[in-house]
């Protein structure tokens, strides 16, 4: 479901269903299949352009680290 500026896709948050996993991050770019192996989903990588970027998928939430390097050198 996108969201209502159509910046991009946001979770809509089902409580007792939808993960509320926080993950620390300590680089920009981060990984999410799932976390449940063959019940999770197909692996994507995400950049964090801010403080923290939540999964389109199954809603973790990647948190970035306050000592996480500034950037990835790309």
């Amino acid at each position: 479901m996108r969201d209502s500026k159509y910046l991009g896709y946001a979770p809509v948050v089902v409580p007792g269903v939808t993960a509320q996993e926080r993950i620390e991050a300590h680089s920009r770019q981060v990984a999410c299949d799932g976390g449940s192996a063959a019940l999770g989903h197909p692996l994507i990588w995400m950049r964090i352009e801010g403080h923290e970027i939540t999964c389109p998928y199954c809603s973790r939430t990647f948190v970035l680290a306050a000592d996480a390097a500034g950037g990835d050198g790309h």
